[in-house]
């Protein structure tokens, strides 16, 4: 059976196809990287932004995982690598005059966290 240090300590959650463009996402994700579980949870309750549910979502799963996988405790995590990647467009037409159509492009994302423990 192999060991992991805390080096080696990943733990990784992934949500995907969320429906909100990524710029919109990222401008939460920058305001959480590197801070520990807790204080990310105070920031995201607070924020006015509709893209802090899926974040919260997605954090909630993460320190689930590192409970039940590798036994460690919520307060001793901290967020490692938070990124946000563009995922598929949804293509929508909006009915226009005189029989046209225009185009809606609905964006989509892919959020990838990976959180770490702190080492004291």
């Amino acid at each position: 059976m192999k060991t992991i240090t805390n080096s080696e300590l990943k733990i990784k959650a992934l949500n995907k196809n969320i429906c909100m463009s990524p710029d919109k996402v990222r401008r939460v994700v920058n305001q959480i990287r590197g801070r520990s579980y807790e204080e990310t949870l105070m920031i995201l309750e607070f924020m006015p932004y509709r893209a802090c549910n899926p974040i919260l979502k997605l954090l909630s799963s993460a320190a689930a995982n590192a409970n039940n996988n590798f036994g460690l405790n919520k307060s001793d995590l901290f967020i490692s690598e938070i990124q946000v990647n563009k995922g598929g467009i949804l293509k929508r037409l909006q009915p226009r005059a005189q029989g046209r159509g225009y185009p809606i492009h609905k964006p989509t994302c892919h959020i990838t966290l990976v959180m770490g423990k702190i080492s004291k």
